[in-house]
């Protein structure tokens, strides 16, 4: 059963219109989707960057639909009735958001459960809310769409887990390949004969014949649904890892294999607490583990990365035109932060224009950072002035920013620290900087204390009054002011100046006034 349109745009589709009219445009009208999975019931609000999508509200609620589903053919009564009590919650704080129409979306249970359409008509005439119901392979490309929005460009296998399917995509070029789909989430799992020895030898023949029909997939595997996470979760515990930001989280096969031993001999209870885990998620990482275990013995991925982003990211993403796809979620996220929360809109391109002469033969990756930065030197400034530094810090490295690696989150937060803080020892966040090789915390700093410089010419957003220059060879740094930019050379300014020559072990500073 498949509900959503064959093709992008044959129809209003589930969100009964369009989102991106204008591809030129940077920000999101607010909309809702509601994802009605085999394990949980989820509701998130979208809002913010178009290419980025910020997480306005999220709720989940565990509802467990699809428990028993193998044995009995129906929907978990006690499920059902959870399902229902979430839905019409959902519906409520929907109007109360002004986020009309909700989109409501179902996967595995729903279309596989022979009460599945009473469901869906008993949700409609109680909450007015139309269930679109995907098949396995929609369910498959959506999620990888999701991937997309999150990593432009990405390559690699995205797999899904629900609570009663397990999906599989490739992505490459910025498309979706082969799809499959399998009963082998936690929830069926269960219902497998012969214990944990019934459930190896099934799980082994399913991937084996996905893998069959999927060819080679060496690449990256990229991680999406609530079990991986919490796995994910658990790895970090296991490493005593110190960002706990899942999109992007990172392991290996080695780390796989360590965690899911750690989990088998684990007390289950303590775990969960460390992990802040739910029961009802819980319970079912035991039995994803496994699965894990094999998938990744099975298609031997060359890492392994964690998704934040599924089939809800997927079908915004679904609606995008190809020009708003292109642009890179990070930059315009930092756009839209800037547009909203700066005192000077427009300012950050220009501190972006003094600050790169300091890294000029700098690699893009880089340098992409360092626009980010400067576009969101000033976001925080209605933080306390004690204070701003880590609020800046802690923005950079846990807010939902797409395209970011989990180093360039620090090197992110770092350079924003120093845009407000000379020193960084004694920072609470000083565990973390161990994620960022020693040369980057160095250009990191050098960036921070460039903008710390940088802000004091605050003129017009277009004004050019102030250039930095960088002779690496010679090691000199000069400071050039227009008449201007001139008089606000004071004090402040050259103590930020000898600080960022300091940063750069320059052998020499001067300030050069120019004519008029």
């Amino acid at each position: 059963m498949n509900d959503l349109p064959s093709e992008p745009g044959t129809d209003a589709g589930p969100f009964g219109r369009p989102l991106f009219n204008d591809p030129s445009a940077r920000a999101l009208a607010r909309v809702g989707v509601v994802d009605v999975g085999s394990n949980s019931v989820r509701l998130v609000v979208f809002d913010g960057a178009a290419r980025s999508p910020a997480y306005f509200y999220n709720e989940k609620i565990m509802c467990a639909l699809g428990a028993g589903l193998s044995e009995t053919g129906i929907l978990s009564p006690e499920g059902r009735r959870r399902a229902l009590a979430a839905l019409r919650r959902f519906k409520a704080l929907a109007d109360s958001m002004g986020v009309s129409p909700l989109t409501v979306v179902a996967t595995a249970a729903v279309r596989e459960a022979q009460d599945g359409e009473e469901f869906r008509q008993e949700v409609l005439a109680e909450t007015g809310l139309k269930i679109w119901v995907i098949d396995g392979e929609e369910e498959a490309r959506l999620s990888a769409q999701g991937v997309l929005l999150g990593w432009p460009g990405a390559y690699g296998l995205v797999c899904d887990i629900g609570g009663s399917s397990l999906e599989l995509a490739e992505i490459r070029d910025g498309r979706v390949g082969r799809r499959q789909t399998s009963p082998l989430g936690p929830l069926k799992l269960r219902e497998v004969r012969g214990g944990k020895a019934g459930r190896k030898v099934h799980i082994k023949a399913t991937l084996e014949a996905m893998q069959e029909k999927m060819g080679p997939q060496r690449d990256r595997l990229f991680l999406v649904g609530g079990s991986w996470r919490a796995i994910a979760r658990i790895d970090m515990e296991r490493r005593n890892y110190p960002l706990h930001v899942l999109h992007e989280y990172r392991m290996d096969a080695k780390a796989i294999r360590d965690t899911v031993s750690f989990i088998e001999e684990a007390d289950l209870g303590a775990l969960r607490q460390a992990c802040s885990l739910s029961e009802a998620r819980m319970a079912l990482v035991p039995l994803a583990a496994e699965v894990l275990k094999r998938l990744v013995s099975t298609f031997r991925p060359k890492d392994i990365a964690i998704s934040s982003y599924g089939i809800r990211e997927g079908m915004l993403y679904e609606q995008m035109p190809q020009k708003l796809r292109d642009r890179d979620p990070l930059i315009e996220s930092a756009h839209f932060a800037e547009a909203k929360d700066a005192r000077l809109p427009g300012f950050g391109m220009v501190l972006n224009d003094f600050v790169l002469p300091l890294f000029r033969s700098s690699p893009e990756e880089l340098k992409r950072l360092i626009r980010a930065s400067c576009l969101l030197h000033d976001v925080s400034w209605r933080a306390h002035p004690d204070y701003r530094a880590e609020v800046t810090f802690d923005y950079a490295t846990r807010a939902n920013l797409g395209g970011l690696k989990h180093w360039e989150r620090i090197f992110l937060g770092l350079a924003l620290l120093h845009r407000y803080r000379n020193k960084r020892e004694g920072s609470p966040y000083e565990r973390l900087f161990a994620l960022l090789p020693e040369d980057r915390q160095q250009k990191a700093e050098i960036l921070g204390k460039a903008m710390r410089l940088g802000s004091m010419f605050w003129m017009q957003a277009e004004a050019r009054g102030a250039e930095l220059r960088w002779f690496p060879k010679k090691r000199e740094l000069e400071l050039r002011l227009t008449p201007d930019a001139a008089p606000l050379f004071g004090e402040v300014v050259e103590a930020r100046l000898k600080s960022l020559s300091t940063a750069l072990s320059a052998a020499s500073t001067r300030v050069v006034y120019l004519k008029a």
